[in-house]
């Protein structure tokens, strides 16, 4: 896969990096991002979800995790991250922002949502479980696109390269867009 363009800038992403706690190649870094954005940009179209949120929902959701374990207000921090960092993201309406940091403060806690947008990045993270052993649901999943056995065989077996994209370390953490 071509990679794919950050969406926000290269000065917002390495704010996000630069207070992020883990390793940023571990199971919910870089690669776990770039994954849930590969995701989102999969089935999202099928749900008519807002690209760019979805997009950013893959870069805030897990950046302000303390550890790998249970750590159930770091989408709470990852919300508090995007509001932070507005000025640096694209042009985002107050309800786009909304949607972001709504989708970022349920993901851990909420199956499914009333906004299309919100449950795309839900299911986007989702698709990417088998990084950490857990064999994604389709009981569980939010969206129709998400369900697809197509997709969640893809899923799932761009999830076991918990490593991810080459591109992750040859452009994005290189500081290429």
């Amino acid at each position: 896969m071509t990679a794919p363009s950050l969406p926000v800038s290269q000065e917002a992403f390495a704010a996000i990096l630069d207070g992020y706690a883990l390793d940023p190649m571990g199971i919910h870094g870089v690669p776990h991002w770039a994954r849930v954005m590969e995701n989102g940009r999969r089935i999202g179209p099928r749900e008519g979800a807002d690209a760019l949120v979805v997009d950013l929902f893959a870069l805030f959701h897990d950046a302000r995790r303390l550890n790998d374990d249970h750590d159930p207000e770091h989408g709470r921090r990852g919300a508090a991250l995007a509001r932070a960092l507005r000025e640096l993201l694209p042009p985002l309406t107050d309800a786009r922002l909304d949607q972001l940091c709504t989708a970022c403060e349920l993901h851990t806690h909420t199956i499914t949502h009333h906004d299309a947008t919100v449950r795309v990045c839900f299911d986007s993270d989702r698709l990417d479980l088998e990084r950490v052993w857990i064999t994604p649901d389709p009981r569980r999943m939010a969206t129709e696109a998400a369900r697809d056995p197509e997709v969640l065989r893809w899923a799932i077996r761009r999830s076991r390269d918990w490593t991810g994209p080459a591109y992750v370390r040859e452009v994005w953490l290189a500081g290429g867009r």
